[in-house]
């Protein structure tokens, strides 16, 4: 069942628990300094960076895209292009993405955004029974099937990530 992370939770937690999905919350202590969001995650929370997934947002022949990827490796923008049947990808300013979905920067939750993107999950997502997203700010996580959560956010699953 679904841990509440405080009073009110973030769009991510009110969108899972509405939905009925079972996720699980962790934080630790962001530290302001970290030059990769998703990797501080990974090791503070004591998790294979394989299994934590960053959130990104790409401008896709003029349209915003959500692509969600291992933290350890890129995007690779030719991949997701292709993946929605675009041709050129470019990494979306991050003061649209900030804008577009509500949270900001290195706090990028793919759920519970202020508006529906089309969503891409990296297909290694499906190899883990538990994956860890962002849960809507920095220091904050979630845990929770990856099917739960393409379902939740309408994604389709292709190999976007690149070492």
């Amino acid at each position: 069942m679904a841990k509440k992370s405080s009073p009110g939770g973030t769009p991510a937690t009110v969108a899972l628990t509405r939905a009925g999905v079972a996720f699980t919350t962790h934080s630790y202590e962001h530290d302001p300094g970290a030059t990769s969001y998703g990797l501080e995650a990974a090791e503070a929370l004591g998790l294979r960076p394989e299994q934590v997934f960053k959130t990104l947002l790409a401008d896709v022949d003029g349209a915003l895209v959500v692509a969600i990827v291992p933290v350890g490796g890129k995007l690779d923008l030719k991949a997701l292009a292709a993946a929605v049947g675009g041709k050129k990808a470019a990494m979306a300013d991050p003061h649209v993405a900030e804008r577009t979905t509500g949270y900001v920067v290195g706090g990028i939750s793919p759920l519970g955004q202020r508006k529906a993107l089309r969503t891409v999950l990296d297909e290694t997502a499906l190899a883990f029974d538990t994956i860890y997203v962002s849960g809507g700010r920095r220091g904050f996580d979630l845990g929770l099937a990856p099917s739960d959560l393409a379902a939740q956010t309408s994604a389709t699953t292709a190999p976007l990530a690149r070492d």
